[in-house]
């Protein structure tokens, strides 16, 4: 059997692309950027994987996020990109697109959830719950939302790790690491949040619908 072109297979993975799919990427990109938006982002909650790296590099190596992140980023999808192929690669450029425009929608509305900083524990666990819903059904299309999920999957997909327990691994690595300048306080909240969206993403990965069509 000849072996596959480049241009045939980048052809094969556009043509599982159907409308149901890519809606359902589009969902999740808007459900996880309304979280950070309104929740993260107003209560400085901190998070473990690739964001909280790129903090870490900043703090201790004096790395502008502008340079780590991106360099963290391309690596985490290239190693994806090795081990889950051209689906994963063009499900995380839907996701990533769709992110950037979500994100510039919430910027141009006023605040949409009442300001929770007065209450972190509440913070945590709501915002937990809209990044793993959201993470979970980009996850379950094949896609990502950055270099987390990417990292993640591998980790999934090489050690045979439930999603949730490959999330958990990464995330906890770094806020442990973070400890080292971050107050153990507001680490404690960073772990609900990081607990809460690690197990969600596994439940809606396993339980919603897969390439727009319902699970049975």
């Amino acid at each position: 059997m000849a072996k596959e072109t480049l241009q045939q297979k980048i052809k094969r993975a556009l043509g599982r692309f159907t409308p149901g799919r890519i809606a359902i990427i589009m969902l999740g990109a808007a459900i996880l950027s309304f979280g950070i938006h309104n929740i993260h982002q107003r209560t400085a909650i901190t998070e473990g994987g690739i964001i909280g790296l790129v903090l870490l590099i900043n703090h201790w190596l004096g790395v502008p996020a502008s340079i780590a992140s991106p360099l963290l980023d391309a690596a985490s999808y290239a190693l994806a990109f090795k081990f889950l192929g051209w689906d994963f690669l063009l499900s995380a450029g839907i996701a990533s697109v769709s992110l950037a425009g979500f994100y510039r929608l919430w910027e141009c509305l006023p605040p949409m959830l009442p300001d929770l900083t007065p209450y972190p524990l509440a913070a945590a666990l709501l915002g937990g719950a809209f990044v793993g819903i959201g993470v979970g059904l980009i996850v379950r299309q094949g896609g990502s939302s950055g270099g987390d999920d990417a990292l993640a999957l591998v980790i999934h997909k090489l050690t045979g790790w439930k999603l949730s327990r490959a999330y958990l691994f990464t995330d906890l690595t770094v806020l442990v690491a973070s400890l080292s300048y971050i107050p153990v306080r507001r680490i404690a909240f960073s772990l609900v949040t990081v607990t809460v969206s690690s197990l969600l993403i596994d439940w809606v990965k396993e339980y919603t619908p897969k390439n727009g069509k319902t699970n049975v």
